[in-house]
């Protein structure tokens, strides 16, 4: 398939695929004409890239650890070697500390708009208008 259907079928813009090629991550065959050319495998591949980047993980890192993966989304390491599972620790660490920080702006988030609708909800009910950030009247 040509760059623009992996583009649209990953939803990853052609500029980010070129640059996934540039940093080692995929690797097209040219056609004749010079046109990159990926087959299926690429779909997966650029879904994990996308999930390793999403995660936090830099591509110095993701262009390490592709050549373990033999299934989309499964890691597999038959060679780690120490400075590499000290590396995947500390990604590991500040993967974790992103999601705690992440699920107490959701929740916060969550707890607002609950807020919010219940005050909504209120203000329905007794014929005036909601305004957010002003208190509902008791």
């Amino acid at each position: 398939m040509r760059i623009g259907e992996l583009s649209e079928r990953t939803g990853t813009s052609r500029r980010l695929l070129r640059y996934y090629e540039e940093q080692g991550l995929i690797a097209p065959t040219r056609s004749a004409n010079g046109y990159r050319d990926y087959d299926e495998a690429n779909v997966d591949r650029v879904a994990q890239i996308r999930g390793l980047l999403d995660s936090g993980l830099p591509t110095r890192i993701i262009k390490q650890i592709l050549p373990c993966l033999n299934q989309p989304r499964v890691i597999h390491f038959s060679d780690a070697t120490p400075e590499m599972l000290a590396t995947l620790e500390f990604e590991l660490d500040r993967m974790t500390q992103r999601i705690r920080c992440l699920t107490r702006n959701r929740d916060a988030i969550a707890e607002y708009l609950a807020a919010v609708r219940t005050d909504e909800g209120r203000e329905a009910d007794d014929g005036h208008e909601a305004v957010v950030g002003v208190p509902a009247r008791a």
